[in-house]
């Protein structure tokens, strides 16, 4: 596991070789596997191979073209219908699960993704109202992110990452831990 979080890489350079059905099967299932808050599972994923949908979907996210390289896009949707107020325990304020629980999902696809082999990236910048146009997504869902899945063409090296002692903490803020 710690092996695949280390190579996992932002791929904007895809093959045009297809992703075995069975390999999208375990990536999709990673996903679906994935914790909720009170188990809501407050998502929804749309597969997109075809081409021309592709193509318009990588307009729709501001002309990032390499989506539409990619043999597949997953298109991550929240449901904001299914609220928290039946939870047994309170939620903070700054917590949407609608969107927050569906991210992650996605993260568990891209590291199922990144063991087998594929190359992902994650895509943010989007026109939200577009996307919806695309696929036909109903009111209610929010397009949360979208993701290119494909055989990686590049090997990109790692960027720059926080060191340790700038970013944990030991008992309050400003105390750096030491292990």
């Amino acid at each position: 596991m710690f092996e695949t979080i280390e190579k996992r890489r932002s791929i904007r350079k895809f093959k045009r070789d297809p992703i075995a059905d069975g390999d999208l099967k375990r990536i999709l299932e990673a996903g679906r596997l994935a914790p909720s808050g009170g188990n809501r599972q407050p998502w929804y994923f749309i597969i997109v191979n075809d081409a021309k949908t592709k193509s318009a979907l990588s307009k729709a996210a501001n002309n990032q073209n390499f989506i539409a390289d990619a043999d597949t896009v997953i298109v991550t949707l929240g449901d904001s219908g299914t609220t928290p107020t039946k939870l047994s325990y309170k939620l903070s304020s700054t917590r949407i699960p609608h969107l927050q629980d569906p991210m992650i999902a996605v993260e568990h696809m891209i590291l199922a993704a990144t063991a087998l082999g594929y190359g992902t990236c994650w895509i943010g910048a989007f026109n939200e109202d577009e996307v919806k146009k695309i696929l036909k997504i109903p009111e209610g869902l929010s397009v949360v992110a979208l993701f290119p899945v494909g055989v990686p063409d590049e090997q990109p090296t790692p960027r720059p990452r926080k060191a340790f002692r700038e970013i944990f903490f030991k008992e309050s803020f400003g105390i750096p831990l030491e292990l």
